[in-house]
């Protein structure tokens, strides 16, 4: 069969008139019924197709949108840092999988209705929606390969179009749209489809299983006491979690289940610790490196996360530190290059008070240390994060004079890379390390290093993270999103 897409008319869903809406509640049940047909629409005639039925059509359906008109200049809360535009104007945004995303929709819109006292309106965009994306959300169906047809899949529907899938709302170099309207949100809908599709594949866990807090890790350690900790509250009824997810989606809800080991881990395995509204943490091993960590942060930035902390080993770069001492991080200097092109390296990514505050008083929590004190064990001061994991073999004048430069007082290869991707996609983040090695005195990563401090150490390393967590998750959204992340003219969507 040869299908020449020239001749083919284009059949699309019936389409219904654009609605506005005062309740932020019925506008994503609207938007979910808006998505639910046009994929519905492309999944049967995709599923048609591989039976075997011919095309007759080129078959295209199209992402709903969220649009809302502001026209006045109004008065707006100072304090706030979303959940408002800044002038008079057109504002819309495309929308996927509004049933993942529908409390945060409705929080979203809730916080536009209120504060700007006018409906959203909810209809179709005029953006295509890709058959691999309304494929996706089937776990039993994919996408044949090109040449496993017998003709193109390009020719009969619509497929991913990098024009609406990069990151230039966030990079802020994204004009108006066609229309003329602004963007409303961070993301298109294209963009966010992609890294949904590529969260499944790094992680082995579907995108719905992804909590608000995040905690990423470079050693597997970190991983076993996650799952440990897990257990233990999963058997308590009054610690609020309700599930732990490990890959391969595999989900327990009482604390002595069994999970099966993967044959084979994914190339980030992650862990979810759940909590109603995704309230719970996600637990990332991202395994070493800066592109990894840009990797990861990359995909997960479009589940819009409350707070990200890296909570790793690293490097201790004073005679002064011991390993096991844990380093807060309020500076970063950065080295490793992968976000260069999009963050330069000039832009400076200051520390978030309220995370800070939150790690510092965790480790005090967990350690029984305070003030003076907790100075023994914990210092304060600039991570660097440079590309090459064997630095130490190189010629040592100029790495060493630029980190005593900078007062460096540690160094990994992803504390700076997840910061930056963070203060670049408006998503708090935080940096507690341990030291596991001194490689400027003597003390380099070797089996039989670990004393016996340093194993309670990394022990607590993880509990302290998890506590920071839970404190954070106690604050309001508001203090966390703070002003601080947000640009000169910033979308209304977090």
């Amino acid at each position: 069969m040869t299908t020449d897409a020239r001749f083919l008319p284009v059949q699309t869903p019936d389409a219904a008139a654009p609605r506005d809406f005062t309740d932020a509640a019925a506008a994503v049940a609207h938007l979910r019924a808006l998505y639910d047909q046009a994929t519905g629409f492309l999944l049967g005639h995709f599923t048609a197709i591989l039976e075997g039925t011919s095309p007759v059509a080129r078959y295209r359906a199209f992402y709903p949108e969220v649009r809302l008109i502001v026209p006045t200049h109004g008065k707006i809360d100072s304090r706030l840092s979303f959940g408002h535009v800044v002038a008079p104007g057109v504002y819309a945004a495309t929308v996927t999988r509004p049933d993942l995303f529908q409390h945060y929709l409705t929080e979203q819109l809730g916080l536009l209705i209120k504060n700007h006292g006018v409906p959203v309106t909810i209809g179709l965009s005029d953006t295509p929606m890709p058959v691999h994306f309304a494929v996706a959300a089937q776990s039993d169906l994919a996408v044949p390969q090109e040449g496993v047809l017998d003709f193109s899949l390009r020719d009969v529907f619509d497929v991913p179009d990098l024009n609406t899938m990069n990151d230039d709302i966030v990079n802020g170099v994204a004009g108006a749209m066609s229309d003329g309207s602004q963007h409303l949100a961070a993301f298109t809908a294209q963009r966010v489809d992609y890294s949904l599709a590529r969260l499944a594949h790094y992680t082995a866990t579907a995108p719905e299983h992804f909590q608000n807090f995040v905690l990423f890790t470079n050693y597997q350690f970190y991983v076993d006491e996650f799952e440990a900790f897990a257990r233990r509250v999963l058997s308590d009824p009054d610690s609020g979690y309700t599930a732990f997810v490990a890959p391969g989606n595999q989900q327990i809800t009482d604390g002595h289940d069994t999970i099966v080991p993967l044959s084979k881990l994914p190339q980030m395995p992650t862990y979810h610790l759940k909590r109603a509204n995704g309230q719970g943490i996600t637990l990332v091993n991202i395994g070493v490196g800066p592109s990894n960590a840009k990797t990861a942060t990359d995909h997960i930035a479009v589940l819009r996360p409350h707070v990200w902390l890296m909570v790793g080993h690293c490097a201790g770069l004073r005679n002064s530190q011991s390993l096991g001492d844990f380093v807060l991080a309020h500076a970063y200097l950065r080295e490793d290059h992968v976000l260069d092109d999009d963050l330069p390296v000039w832009v400076p990514i200051p520390a978030l008070a309220e995370v800070q505050v939150a790690l510092q008083e965790a480790v005090a929590e967990v350690t029984q240390l305070d003030g003076y004190e907790l100075k023994r064990i914990m210092r304060t001061g600039t991570v660097a994060t440079i590309d090459n994991r064997n630095w130490e073999l190189r010629d040592q004048s100029g790495p060493v004079h630029r980190l005593s430069l900078s007062r460096a007082v540690a160094l990994d290869m992803e504390s700076a890379t997840i910061a930056a991707n963070g203060f670049r996609f408006r998503v708090p983040y935080g940096t507690l390390l341990c030291v596991s090695d001194k490689p400027l005195h003597g003390e380099l990563k070797l089996p039989g290093m670990a004393t016996d401090f340093y194993r309670t150490q990394v022990a607590n390393h993880l509990l302290i993270g998890i506590r920071a967590m839970e404190k954070l998750r106690d604050m309001p959204l508001e203090r966390i999103h703070s002003r601080k992340l947000r640009s000169f003219s910033e979308t209304a969507f977090l």
